[in-house]
């Protein structure tokens, strides 16, 4: 399944997914300097909430290319229709 994102949608995604990575990393520092532990607890979660939103995001456009795209057969909706599905709940 190949998904056309708008620009603007490619650059929220691409946004969220380095600042998550600069979390990371910064994360990684915390351990080896040997913070405490809720303090990288705290970080660990925003990391992982950053990283579902740009999956819900990237799991939307495919949700919107498939209603814009209406002159699919109903077995090929029906098919994305899973394949998203699955995606999403991967997610969750």
């Amino acid at each position: 399944m190949e998904l056309d994102m708008a620009a603007a949608e490619l650059k929220s995604v691409l946004n969220r997914l380095k600042r998550a990575q600069g979390q990371i990393a910064g994360i990684v520092k915390m351990i080896e300097d040997g913070r405490d532990c809720e303090d990288v607890i705290t970080q660990l979660a925003a990391v992982s909430r950053a990283l579902d939103r740009a999956g819900f995001a990237i799991i939307a456009t495919g949700l919107q290319q498939c209603m814009a795209d209406g002159g699919q057969e109903a077995g090929d909706r029906d098919q994305m229709r899973a394949r998203l599905e699955k995606l999403f709940l991967s997610l969750a």
